[in-house]
């Protein structure tokens, strides 16, 4: 009777130990910036919010896996996945060629325009190179928008930023002549009493796929296939049953998604 029950309670050890492993598997650590709204952002108590993270709670939701997230400086959010910080990169990252090499990527989840802002009153007349020349741009670092700067406006002094608020703020200050960012994220700001320095300006054009890509995709480390095709087949799943729309329109006024690609 004995050895009967020392099997037994063995064997529940064993299907308790089993089933906290399998618990642990379902939890999906999510990287993010928190400092590019409306996308994502840290509130004032340190909570997590925006787009982006309404985005991965409902995938985790439809893969019936948990989430959790941690904010990551975005220069160095690449290195950190690499280095198990977290598991998935949700942080409006756009798929690139050069990103890919580091990194595998889900087909898009979102897909807007690069857009330049300037003061109300500058006399800035168009978004080309020659308008620009001479001007000083401010940029954030290591995104899509810092690369085509880099690249179009070789007359201007382009300016690199840790992150959009920083640019928003020289500019709003008069240190910069424009900034250039995502069009949603600059008209967000632009809606603000910090925003009311300026405008848009224009919209860069054309926007080259092989500079912007074909969208803002979620990143996991390199060969994590089956991660991938379940991050994609629940973006399907979330288009088809209308959470995304839900989630979309609670931020926006029109799809975000951008044309079916």
């Amino acid at each position: 009777m004995r050895i009967a029950l020392r099997i037994a309670l063995a064997a529940s050890a064993a299907l308790l130990t089993l089933g906290v492993a399998q618990a642990q598997e379902k939890t999906l650590r999510i990287g993010t910036e928190g400092a590019y709204p409306p996308f994502n952002n840290l509130t004032a108590d340190g909570q997590l919010v925006g787009f982006d993270i309404d985005i991965a709670k409902a995938l985790c939701d439809e893969m019936k896996v948990k989430c959790t997230f941690v904010a990551q400086d975005w220069d160095g959010i690449i290195p950190a996945l690499q280095a198990g910080k977290f598991d998935a990169i949700v942080a409006s990252m756009s798929i690139t060629p050069e990103r890919k090499e580091k990194v595998d990527f889900t087909n898009k989840y979102y897909n807007t325009p690069s857009a330049l802002a300037v003061p109300k009153d500058s006399t800035l007349k168009g978004v080309t190179k020659e308008d620009l020349a001479g001007k000083n741009i401010g940029v954030a670092t290591t995104t899509t928008h810092f690369n085509y700067a880099s690249k179009t406006y070789t007359d201007s002094t382009v300016k690199g930023y840790p992150s959009s608020p920083e640019e928003q703020a020289d500019l709003a200050n008069g240190r910069l002549d424009a900034i250039e960012d995502d069009i949603v994220v600059l008209q967000q700001w632009l809606d603000t009493p910090d925003g009311a320095c300026c405008k848009i300006l224009g919209q860069p054009s054309p926007q080259p796929v092989e500079i912007f890509g074909p969208g803002a995709g979620i990143a996991v480390r390199k060969g994590e296939t089956d991660l991938v095709n379940k991050f994609n087949a629940a973006i399907d799943a979330i288009r088809a049953n209308g959470k995304y729309k839900e989630i979309n329109d609670k931020y926006f006024k029109f799809d975000v998604y951008g044309a079916e690609s």
